[in-house]
C-alpha cells in the first residue's frame, strides 16, 4: 500500500492570473532536491497533480509548489484561484531521478514556466554543500511578465557566484491587457530589459554550442521538453545522458 502525507497550506500567493506560489507545512516527505510527487487537493480529492517541490527535504516539513493554470485542466486552475491556508493537501510517494553531481562538471539546466521549481530546490541544495560546480540556468517564459521568479533569481545569482542566470523570453513585449495579480506584486528587483534575450528556450540554449561534457537537465511543458530536447540533439548534445522532465 503506498505511503501518503498530509501537508497544511499555509500561504497562498497568486503571483500572475494564470499563477500561484503555495507554501504549506506538515509530514516531513522524504523525498529529494530535483524529484516530483503527486498531491490531491481539497478541490479534487479523487484526481492526483504532479508537482515539483521548490525547496530541498526540511525535517519541519516544509514545501512549496509553484502551480500554473493549465487551460482546460482538471485540478491546476483550482488550486491557483480556489487554495486557502487550512487547505490540507495529501502527498503521495516522490518519484523521478533528476539530480546534480556536485562534484561533477559544469551545470546547464533548462526551466520552462513552473519547471523552474524543481532547479530552485537544486540550488538551494546545492548551496548546502562544500563545494558546487558552476551553473548555468536558462529560464525562459513567453513575456517579460510571464517570468514570475525573476527578483528571487536575480538574488540568488548575487549570492551564489557560481551560478549565471540566463532569462529567455519569446517576446520582450508584454501583452496590452493588465495582469491585476503582477500589479499587485510589482517589485523593482529583477531582471532589467538588457539582461532578456528574446528567443525560445530551445534556440538560445543550443545558440551557445554543445555541451558533450556537461550535467544537462531540462525541465517544462512536455512540449518545451520535446523541442529542447530535439535541438541539443541537432547541435550535438548527447541528448542519452540528458536529464529531463516534463510536466
Amino acid at each position: 500500500m503506498e505511503t501518503t502525507w498530509n501537508a497544511t497550506v499555509v500561504e497562498h500567493h497568486r503571483l500572475r492570473h494564470d499563477l500561484a506560489v503555495v507554501r504549506l507545512i506538515g509530514d516531513a516527505v522524504p523525498f529529494r532536491a530535483g524529484q516530483y510527487v503527486d498531491v490531491a487537493v481539497p478541490h479534487n480529492t479523487r484526481l492526483l497533480r504532479r508537482l515539483s517541490p521548490a525547496l530541498p527535504p526540511s525535517l519541519d516539513g516544509k514545501l512549496e509548489f509553484h502551480v500554473r493554470a493549465v487551460p482546460g485542466g482538471w485540478i491546476s486552475p483550482s488550486i491557483v484561484s480556489d487554495t486557502q491556508p487550512g487547505d490540507v493537501w495529501e502527498i503521495h510517494e516522490p518519484r523521478g531521478t533528476m539530480s546534480v553531481d556536485e562534484h561533477g562538471p559544469d551545470v546547464v539546466m533548462i526551466a520552462g514556466g513552473t519547471g523552474l521549481a524543481p532547479f530552485r530546490a537544486l540550488l538551494l541544495d546545492l548551496a548546502r554543500r562544500e563545494t558546487q560546480p558552476r551553473v548555468f540556468l536558462f529560464v525562459g517564459d513567453r513575456t517579460p511578465r510571464d517570468l514570475y521568479a525573476s527578483d528571487m533569481l536575480y538574488l540568488l545569482a548575487q549570492q551564489m557566484p557560481w551560478l549565471t542566470v540566463v532569462p529567455v523570453v519569446e517576446s520582450v513585449t508584454d501583452p496590452d491587457w493588465t495582469d491585476e495579480w503582477y500589479e499587485r506584486c510589482k517589485v523593482d528587483i529583477g531582471f532589467s530589459p538588457d539582461d532578456l534575450i528574446e528567443g525560445t528556450l530551445p534556440e538560445v540554449v543550443t545558440s551557445y554550442g554543445a555541451f558533450p561534457e556537461h550535467q544537462v537537465l531540462v525541465c517544462g511543458s512536455a512540449a518545451m521538453v520535446r523541442a529542447t530536447l530535439d535541438e541539443l540533439r541537432r547541435t550535438g548534445t548527447p541528448v542519452d545522458t540528458v536529464q529531463f522532465d516534463p510536466y
